[in-house]
């Protein structure tokens, strides 16, 4: 991923179609908002194979992958984790909820405000937006989407934010500079671990004490 258009294109369209495998094995609506997430995953991976082809620039293409890359993803994994986790760890999931709507906040006024660019520095892409205290912003991206993993009070969640942030810190450390689209490319990697999220035994019997599950019927 993020080696060329064609990968982007070919990843993108891979997990895209393992998002739509989440949707469709998904039995209880509070889960969609998370089993979704590798549909948008795949489709900013697509994004970005046009970005590339546009030989990156500030166009439209370029502008669609950062809103989704900056302000929507910090806000869409902690609701997700939010609606879908038990209701033991609720409570404590508004600490990387309270994080991603200022994150993402944040991130989308300086897209509104300020041009974003994207640069092909070999065979990555570099984007750059001028952001205010970007050590706290990635700071906070990253409690919202590894944080509301970790305490979601599920362990294959758990295991993905272990995953998430391993990968975070490998992408950091190799490429410095493209960090935002390398680690993207990794999370939507890791969207074959929410596939057998969808797929748990247990995904349908995990209701409150004392109250009959509901499955969903799509």
């Amino acid at each position: 991923m993020c080696w060329s258009p064609t990968a982007d294109l070919v990843a993108g369209s891979a997990v895209a179609a393992i998002g739509a495998a989440c949707v469709v094995r998904t039995r209880r609506a509070r889960d969609l908002p998370l089993a979704a997430l590798p549909l948008l995953l795949g489709a900013h991976q697509i994004i970005e194979s046009a970005v590339w082809r546009a030989d990156g620039g500030g166009g439209p293409a370029t502008l669609a992958w950062a809103v989704i890359a900056l302000p929507l993803l910090p806000l869409w994994v902690p609701l997700g984790v939010l609606c879908a986790a038990p209701a033991r760890a609720r409570r404590r999931l508004g600490v990387p909820l309270a994080a991603g709507v200022l994150t993402g906040g944040v991130l989308a006024y300086c897209l509104a405000a300020r041009p974003v660019t994207a640069h092909v520095r070999g065979h990555t892409l570099g984007y750059a937006v001028d952001l205010p205290y970007p050590l706290l912003l990635v700071a906070g991206y990253l409690v919202a989407t590894i944080g509301s993993l970790l305490l979601s009070g599920d362990r294959r969640l758990v295991r993905l934010g272990v995953l998430v942030a391993g990968g975070a810190v490998v992408c950091a450390a190799l490429w410095r500079y493209e960090f935002i689209s390398t680690w993207c490319a990794f999370a939507a990697v890791c969207s074959v671990v929410l596939l057998g999220w969808t797929g748990r035994p247990d995904a349908h019997a995990e209701g409150e004490p004392g109250t009959p599950v509901r499955p969903f019927r799509g």
